[in-house]
């Protein structure tokens, strides 16, 4: 890093016991330093981007009584890989337009926030995006909001995939839709909006109902994430339905994948990489266990309305955000989500993997 600076949103203060605290504490993101000595609030307070990592060594040994050369350079090193520093000599990358600039720049915005990893520079989150694939599956409730959601944020590619018309019951919850569209093919429509909403990324489609694993495989191929947002056909166990062969083929592939759904207040999303935590079947497995064997743990259901269809998606997106960017880290082997009409009642299911999974394998 060249010209370190501390992240405008990530301001440091300090406390009267000497403690520092820097970063965004009302969003999660805070760092709390101990600082007998003053070196780390001497360091952030020279952290301007006018100096460098050297200079900022050499200041702080000669104003800071008690702080060799060797403890400062840990001091400035520790601080620049904590993700509340910036390097100001960093340039927006050619593979940003200003067209882009413009269109994405709260996202950029929003990325710099939260994000605790070194980055060469402030848009890496946005180029990678825009060089992914996703592959939506499901263009319903739960899909039509996670595909809008992910042409917005400025994925690269989205292919679409639905079987399904557009029927008048379809329109309390399914935003691409609208009645003069009852009759058609939902994938027709959703790449047509899609590609007025932007322009400027690729949006591709196919009118296909997945019937099996192999159907799948074709979808996936070439793919960054699959996020499925269909929940037919259902299966009676663990060995059957279309979230059991996203979960077989995704892992086969070594593409992550994202599921979420409804069922009436009950809104969850699932993600699943091999490798990191627990795949599909072993968190269901896992939480039957828990369970009373009487308590239903499926989602999918008659009871939904545009707001539970449209968190869901926004949920699925956001995972599939955070798979392709890194920011915030995904929450892989996991079911998260919330209650609307709970609010103190919020979903976090995790488990180990089965002894002898062959999904939840790192390979092989």
């Amino acid at each position: 890093m060249l010209l370190p600076r501390v992240k405008r949103t990530h301001e440091p203060h300090r406390l009267d016991d000497g403690t520092v605290r820097i970063g965004g504490e009302i969003y999660g993101i805070a760092s709390e330093i101990t600082d007998p000595l003053g070196g780390a609030w001497a360091a952030l307070t020279l952290m301007d981007g006018t100096r460098t990592p050297d200079d900022i060594v050499r200041t702080i040994c000669g104003s800071v009584p008690g702080i060799s050369a060797p403890e400062a350079r840990e001091i400035v090193g520790t601080l620049i890989g904590s993700g509340h520093v910036e390097d100001a000599s960093a340039q927006v990358p050619d593979e940003i337009s200003a067209r882009e600039r413009d269109r994405y720049g709260r996202s950029q915005a929003f990325f710099h926030l939260v994000d605790l990893t070194p980055r060469p520079h402030a848009w890496e989150a946005q180029v990678r995006l825009k060089k992914a694939r996703v592959v939506v599956l499901g263009l319903g409730g739960t899909g039509s909001h996670a595909a809008w959601a992910l042409a917005a944020t400025g994925v690269g590619r989205i292919h679409c995939v639905d079987a399904d018309v557009v029927e008048l019951s379809n329109l309390n919850r399914q935003v691409l839709y609208n009645e003069e569209d009852i009759g058609r093919m939902k994938v027709d429509i959703a790449v047509e909006r899609l590609r007025r909403l932007n322009s400027d990324i690729e949006i591709t489609g196919e009118s296909r109902r997945v019937d099996g694993e192999a159907g799948l495989r074709r979808l996936v191929q070439d793919c960054d994430v699959l996020a499925l947002c269909a929940d037919e056909p259902k299966g009676r166990g663990l060995a059957e339905g279309i979230s059991v062969w996203a979960n077989r083929v995704c892992a086969a592939s070594g593409v992550p994948w994202v599921g979420g759904g409804y069922n009436g207040p009950l809104v969850t999303v699932g993600t699943f990489e091999r490798g990191r935590g627990a795949c599909y079947e072993c968190l269901v497995e896992g939480e039957a266990r828990r369970r009373r064997p009487d308590l239903p743990a499926d989602l999918g259901g008659p009871g939904v309305m545009a707001i539970s269809a449209g968190i869901s998606g926004q949920l699925v997106a956001h995972a599939v955000i955070s798979l392709i960017t890194e920011v915030p880290q995904p929450t892989t082997g996991t079911f998260l989500g919330l209650n609307l009409i709970a609010p103190e009642h919020h979903v976090w299911v995790r488990h180990p993997p089965r002894p002898g999974c062959s999904v939840c394998a790192p390979s092989g």
